[in-house]
C-alpha cells in the first residue's frame, strides 16, 4: 500500500499523520514515529517508509498541528522551529500521542495490543513522556531525547515521572551531544534503574545530536545504522 496522509482527531480538531502499512493483508504491530523539531519532514517520512518492509504499520503524527497544517523541512530558521517546541505543553503532547495510538489501534490492519513508539530529538523526549502516561504502549525507543529533565507547561518533567513508565525502553545517544549530555544520559539510566524499569542504553562515540538524520551535517552513518538495527531488534522482541 502507498503511503498516505490521514487526519487524526484530537481536541476537536485534525492532526495530520503520515501513514504506511505492509502490502500483504493481515494484522501487524504498529510503530508511532515522533518527529524532530523540524516536523514530519522528508527524513521522518523516510523512517516511516522503512517500517512496512519490516512488518510494521508506521504513523508519524504532526505534533505541531496546533500551529497550523505543516510538514516542515530542515532549512527553516532554527529559532522558528524552537519557538514552536517551546509553545508545546506536556498535556497537549500526551493528548496528541494518545490520539495517534488510538488511531492506529482502530485500524483493521493493526494488531492493537502491539504498539511501539520511537522519537528523535524533541521526539525522543516525547517518547519518554508518552511511556510514562500511555499504558497502551508495549515498547519505547528514545533517540537522543533532550530536555527530559524539564517540564513543558505545568506538572512534573518526564524524568520525574519515570516511576510511571509501563513499557521497556531503549535509549540511543551520542557521546558528543550537548542535549542530552552524557551526564544527562547517566542520570536517566540511574532513575530507570532505581525505579526498576526494563531498559537498555547505548552511547556512540564520535556522534553528537542528530546522528541518525542523513540530511544533517551531524549524520554518522555507522552509528545510525547500528542504532536503527538495535531499535528494530527492540521492537521485534517486544512487539512480535
Amino acid at each position: 500500500m502507498p503511503a498516505s496522509w490521514v487526519d487524526i482527531k484530537v481536541d476537536g480538531g485534525p492532526m495530520e499523520g503520515y501513514l504506511t502499512q505492509p502490502e500483504e493483508s493481515g494484522e501487524y504491530p504498529a510503530v508511532v514515529v515522533i518527529q524532530e523539531i523540524w516536523g514530519v519532514n522528508s527524513h521522518i517520512q523516510s523512517v516511516v517508509d522503512r517500517l512496512p518492509a519490516l512488518g510494521y504499520v508506521g504513523l508519524a503524527p504532526a505534533m505541531f498541528h496546533r500551529e497550523g497544517p505543516m510538514t516542515t523541512g530542515l532549512h527553516e530558521e532554527l529559532e522558528t522551529a524552537l519557538s514552536r517546541m517551546r509553545r508545546c505543553t506536556d498535556d497537549n503532547i500526551i493528548a496528541d500521542v494518545r490520539a495517534a495510538v488510538d488511531y492506529v489501534k482502530a485500524q483493521p490492519f493493526v494488531q492493537g495490543d502491539k504498539i511501539g513508539i520511537v522519537g528523535f530529538c524533541y521526539g525522543g523526549r516525547v517518547s519518554y513522556l508518552a511511556s510514562c502516561n500511555i499504558s497502551d504502549l508495549s515498547a519505547s525507543v528514545v533517540f537522543y531525547g533532550g530536555g527530559i529533565g524539564m517540564a513543558l507547561g505545568d506538572g512534573q518533567s518526564p524524568l520525574e515521572q519515570t516511576a510511571n513508565i509501563s513499557c521497556p525502553m531503549l535509549g540511543l545517544f551520542g557521546e558528543e551531544d550537548a542535549n542530552p549530555t552524557p551526564e544527562d544520559v547517566a542520570n536517566m539510566d540511574a532513575e530507570l534503574t532505581k525505579a526498576g524499569k526494563a531498559h537498555e542504553f547505548h552511547n556512540y562515540g564520535g556522534a553528537g545530536h542528530g546522528f541518525h538524520c542523513e540530511a544533517r551535517a551531524s549524520y554518522r552513518a555507522e552509528a545510525a545504522a547500528d542504532a536503527w538495527g538495535k531499535a528494530m531488534a527492540w521492537f521485534d522482541k517486544h512487539l512480535k
